[in-house]
């Protein structure tokens, strides 16, 4: 074992505050991007969910939707 005892686990040789600082930040920083990555997924969700009854409020067929959105681009091909 490297450390003969707990205590000298947790003193790291004498470089315990910069080691545990270390494992800290990297802790603090993986929880933040969990907790990112979910509020950006709750706000996808309800984005898309108010597209969706936004498209049924107005009758908007998906078919329609498409046909818009492809022709937006001002590249029409008619042929």
């Amino acid at each position: 074992m490297a450390f003969e005892s707990f205590n000298e686990f947790i003193a790291m040789g004498g470089h315990a505050p910069y080691v545990w600082a270390a494992w800290a930040a990297t802790a603090a920083l993986l929880v933040a991007i969990v907790l990112h990555a979910r509020a950006e997924r709750r706000q996808l969700l309800r984005s898309l969910q108010r597209r969706v009854r936004r498209e049924q409020r107005l009758g908007v067929d998906q078919d329609e939707a498409t046909k818009v959105s492809h022709q937006s681009g001002g590249n029409r091909h008619d042929t």
